[in-house]
């Protein structure tokens, strides 16, 4: 109960809150410009997921870009828009979707402040390339005068004890007490506030917020975002929601939130999730939680019996080979 009743307090009342279940577009036009601080999401790749309708991807952009169009209008002045993308495959060619969305921001006058890498160790191995194991993160803001509060995501220094050699602050430590700039290389999160590297693992099989949604968004990638990005009482937006995740790491940090599905049951999972965080009872990963790595031990990460005998065949026969040529 104790642990519950800290949620609650950490919870404010004041924070609002909505799934909205519709389609992006059309929900996008209720909202007035200017709304949101902060717009993050990832958007269907155009890959064939149950949820997603594949075509061409010149089609594809161009139904983007209407949507697009609509979240500039409603992001703040001061406002900042993270589009989360990985690759488009057709036929074994890649195609790598933020250097085609790029040129759609870049007309609408946003200015890409970071072209953030995810790296993530999971996922599903190529055949005939090497296997996906990073998405991007395009950081755009809508002016120069933008929301960025890099003393909330600072993480520690390697070498805090570091001193300026030169000039005015010879001798005087030349690091900053809060801890350094993380980099634009997420690598979630073994080290994450340990290291500059943001490491986030995407949500598989055995992560603890896994639900049935096939490419769920991390609550610890977002909540970076949100922390940096905006302040509290800001409105943050996801149009495509999926299960909530953007939403529970904004009212988590004392932002409001807003975020539009099309798909009615993974808004009734979201709303769950958001009542779970309410009780106490939802499955997260710990920001701080370091990535498993295995002992060595685990049957799973020895190597199988049959792989050792071939590897021995292997070596005879190379070694007959050199002894006994033909």
């Amino acid at each position: 109960m104790e642990a519950k009743e800290l949620l609650f307090e950490y919870l404010s009342s004041s924070v609002n809150y909505q799934i909205k279940n519709g389609d992006s577009l059309k929900v996008l036009k209720e909202f007035e410009d200017g709304k949101f601080d902060l717009i993050i999401t990832s958007p269907p790749y155009n890959v064939g997921k149950s949820y997603e309708t594949k075509t061409s991807i010149e089609k594809y952009l161009e139904t983007q870009e209407e949507i697009i169009n609509e979240l500039v209008r409603t992001l703040s002045d001061r406002g900042n828009l993270c589009w989360q993308v990985g690759n488009y495959v057709d036929k074994g060619e890649i195609f790598p979707l933020d250097i085609y969305y790029y040129p759609i921001f870049k007309k609408l006058g946003l200015k890409l402040r970071n072209r953030i890498i995810w790296h993530f160790g999971h996922g599903l191995h190529a055949s005939n390339r090497f296997s996906g194991r990073y998405e991007t993160i395009l950081w755009f803001s809508k002016t120069n005068d933008y929301i960025f509060n890099l003393d909330n995501v600072r993480v520690p220094s390697k070498y805090p004890g570091k001193l300026h050699f030169k000039g005015e602050k010879k001798g005087l430590p030349s690091g900053n007490p809060l801890g350094k700039n993380p980099s634009d290389i997420w690598d979630i999160v073994v080290n994450d506030w340990e290291t500059a590297m943001w490491n986030i693992p995407n949500v598989k099989s055995n992560h603890p917020e896994k639900t049935e949604h096939p490419c769920q968004f991390p609550i610890e990638l977002v909540e970076r975002c949100v922390l940096a990005l905006t302040n509290e009482n800001s409105w943050v937006l996801d149009p495509f929601a999926g299960v909530g995740s953007t939403v529970i790491a904004s009212i988590k940090n004392n932002r409001n939130a807003i975020g539009i599905e099309k798909e009615l049951e993974y808004c009734k999972i979201a709303n769950q999730r958001i009542n779970d965080l309410k009780d106490g009872n939802l499955k997260m990963r710990p920001i701080n939680k370091p990535i498993h790595e295995p002992s060595g031990k685990d049957k799973v990460s020895q190597i199988p019996l049959e792989w050792a005998q071939m590897q021995l065949d292997s070596v005879n026969e190379k070694y007959n080979k050199n002894i006994f040529p033909k």
